[in-house]
């Protein structure tokens, strides 16, 4: 018997990382040219995936620095009446284990408090980097998350474990080969090549009955030719009607009702 929700074959994660200017704010201040790059996102990019999202018929998950929040509440506020999930990735995209204890305590508190101006109790939470120690841990806890999305050792959502313990969060694995920013931003691949790194990825996870976590941001997989390859790998993965689309809030309450 399979591990999915009757019907469903395999699982296709798809999720954003909605930056936008967040980072630049600190690394880059002065630097009016990388700020700008960000705020293609909500000038262009969000609305074009949330055109594509609707056509495609997905929910997906947003995760999303309380910086975006705080300075993009309209795009949030569409986000959201789409029916998509908004889940939490710092305040201004910390490298959190390059933090303080009592700053990154007070990067927590930013973060709550801008997703919930925007109307957010976030579920879900995604280190910024991927940079994820023990104190994140200790602070999702604490806040009533359900689930953590930062971790590389599996291709099927788990039930997380520190120190031998259970956390009482479901994980929901990641892997920087699924991750459209070091292949278009840093490498400069073209969309092809990008694909042909995906696709077979895709297909050999398909096939064994397993979890493809995608990870884009919509600065970069928003660009014409970008998100064209994108709707060519999720639509020929929907074609079979065997591939389950979640949230990540609904992957991991599925997880836990399988694993727990």
């Amino acid at each position: 018997m399979g591990f999915w929700p009757k019907g469903y074959k395999s699982c296709f994660f798809l999720s954003f990382d909605y930056d936008a200017s967040s980072a630049e704010t600190w690394k880059t201040p002065d630097d009016l040219s990388s700020l700008s790059k960000g705020r293609y996102a909500p000038r262009v990019a969000i609305p074009r995936i949330l055109d594509l999202l609707d056509r495609l018929e997905i929910k997906t998950t947003f995760f999303t620095p309380g910086w975006t929040c705080d300075n993009h509440p309209d795009s949030l506020a569409d986000i959201v009446s789409h029916g998509h999930e908004v889940a939490a990735h710092s305040y201004a995209h910390e490298k959190m284990t390059e933090l303080s204890a009592d700053k990154e305590a007070e990067v927590w508190e930013k973060s709550m408090a801008a997703l919930e101006r925007v109307g957010v109790k976030p579920q879900g939470y995604r280190a910024p980097y991927w940079m994820f120690g023990e104190r994140s841990i200790n602070h999702m806890k604490r806040l009533g998350f359900r689930y953590s999305s930062n971790m590389m050792d599996e291709d099927m959502p788990y039930m997380l474990e520190h120190k031998g313990k259970s956390t009482g969060l479901v994980e929901l694995p990641v892997e920087w080969l699924l991750d459209d920013w070091p292949h278009f931003e840093m490498d400069r691949m073209g969309p092809e090549e990008v694909y042909k790194l995906w696709k077979p990825e895709w297909e050999g996870l398909h096939g064994l009955g397993r979890c493809f976590g995608l990870t884009c941001h919509p600065e970069c997989i928003g660009r014409v030719s970008r998100i064209k390859m994108l709707e060519r790998i999720v639509s020929e993965a929907k074609e079979g009607g065997d591939v389950w689309f979640p949230t990540g809030k609904e992957l991991a309450d599925w997880t836990r009702k399988k694993l727990e």
